[in-house]
């Protein structure tokens, strides 16, 4: 007689499925935040770069041989202090054959003034045609335009002279001076640069969304220079400058490289601690009323959107697009749109989150 297999084998899976747990449902602790208004003062801070408020180039006007360097690398100059000295004498020479050419010019004006007065007189008797006063006069015009041309040219062959003396237009620090005495300078070739130390300029970027903010605060570019609170400058290795600066100005156009405007922020440099080309950072209090703060560890970034996950009644949570502005502070953002008030949100950890993750809180 055969026997039935069948009925050993199935009791036998029927105690191994007793056996064998069902993967239950995972739940996920996370920390989650409740959405409220709230008034904050928050700092914030933008890489900075510093530069003379007055920085010139000194720039060469006129060529020729480098006959002296009065100045060195470095040295504290006024306005007015002679800073290099090019080679005279061709300008010199051009300013003697300008005046020569001048008094030639006055000798012609005045003979042909000699020549109109007399015709005046003998046409005045009939003696000589209207046509030869005419010409004469005609004749006196072109002799005195050729005393202003000739004058003119005198005033130009002067400045060529002075151009031989060049000074500093500014009260400031040398730079590097690049040139030797003896070097053939030609026309527009940068010698050195001229700090002006007595004020510095720092400028920074603001991005579009940081000066759209700003502007809702005060209203127009104007009212925000008058308004803005004073700003501090930290260096580079953390220390804080003494001095609180005022902004002053901005660019007025946004770069389109970098879609930023820049601003420009003057501080005092009595005791000449700042020096152009140093880098630092510009520290700016602003107080943000009434508006939704969230973490930055709430923040998801995927490429160029940004989300938060919420958290429902059901504890399941869900992405939704948000648009923020960070407060500087490394810490936190303003939360312009995307959640309402009320709304839970998972506060730390939002990057692990899965849509539809169940969380526990």
């Amino acid at each position: 007689m055969k026997r039935n297999w069948f009925i050993p084998v199935l009791g036998m899976c029927v105690c191994l499925a007793g056996c064998v747990k069902m993967p239950e449902e995972q739940h996920t602790s996370y920390e989650t935040l409740t959405l409220h208004r709230e008034t904050v003062t928050a700092m914030l801070k933008w890489s900075a770069a510093i530069k003379g408020a007055g920085d010139v180039s000194i720039v060469s006007r006129c060529s020729g041989t480098l006959d002296e360097i009065k100045v060195k690398n470095g040295q504290h100059v006024k306005a007015g202090d002679v800073l290099f000295l090019i080679d005279s004498r061709t300008a010199m020479n051009s300013l003697e054959h300008a005046k020569a050419d001048l008094q030639t010019a006055i000798a012609r004006r005045d003979n042909a003034q000699l020549e109109a007065e007399s015709n005046r007189n003998l046409a005045r008797q009939g003696i000589i045609s209207d046509y030869m006063l005419r010409t004469s006069l005609n004749a006196l015009q072109s002799a005195e335009a050729q005393v202003a041309q000739a004058q003119a040219a005198v005033r130009d062959a002067e400045l060529r002279l002075d151009y031989c003396t060049i000074k500093s237009p500014v009260d400031g620090l040398v730079g590097n001076i690049t040139p030797r005495v003896g070097d053939v300078i030609a026309e527009g070739t940068m010698l050195t640069r001229v700090a002006g130390v007595s004020e510095m300029e720092v400028s920074f970027s603001l991005t579009e969304s940081q000066i759209h903010a700003l502007l809702a605060e005060s209203g127009s570019l104007d009212k925000l220079i008058t308004l803005a609170p004073p700003m501090t400058l930290r260096f580079k290795e953390g220390g804080e400058y003494r001095y609180k600066g005022r902004i002053t100005s901005f660019s007025g156009m946004v770069d389109q490289s970098t879609g930023s405007v820049t601003c420009y922020v003057t501080f005092p440099n009595p005791d000449g601690e700042l020096f152009s080309g140093m880098q630092g950072s510009v520290v700016m209090p602003v107080e943000w009323e009434d508006v939704v703060l969230v973490p930055l560890t709430s923040i998801v970034r995927i490429q160029d959107k940004v989300l938060v996950y919420k958290v429902g009644a059901d504890s399941l949570a869900t992405s939704a697009l948000v648009e923020i502005e960070e407060l500087g502070d490394g810490q936190r953002a303003v939360l312009r749109s995307g959640a309402e008030v009320g709304e839970t949100i998972v506060a730390k950890g939002a990057a692990n989150v899965h849509e539809n993750d169940r969380v526990i809180w």
